[in-house]
């Protein structure tokens, strides 16, 4: 009884114009994109230069933070670069699902 006045199946999709200031978000979201990207570097560069001076001086502890660092802002910076097409991939799975 119940199971029959269900709908037989839901199409819903993104809408981009249902709200204001969508144009907006997406302008502030690439600006942050942008700062991450560069952040990211930036983190990359002063990791590098810690490596290089603990590995210089003999320093284990220096070389091994500053390998740390290295890898950390390279997966900052693959997150920050593929973060759209990560959620356009697993958006594309939830899709076929």
């Amino acid at each position: 009884m119940f199971l029959a006045s269900l709908p037989a199946q839901v199409d819903i999709t993104p809408n981009d114009s249902g709200l204001p200031g969508i144009a907006q978000l997406r302008t502030i979201v690439g600006a942050v994109m942008t700062i991450g990207l560069v952040l990211a570097v930036l983190a990359l560069i002063i990791s590098a230069i810690v490596w290089a001076v603990g590995a210089n001086s003999s320093n284990p502890h220096l070389a091994g933070r500053g390998k740390t660092g290295v890898l950390i802002a390279c997966a900052a910076a693959v997150i920050c670069g593929g973060a759209v097409t990560f959620v356009n991939f697993f958006w594309g799975v939830g899709q076929s699902v």
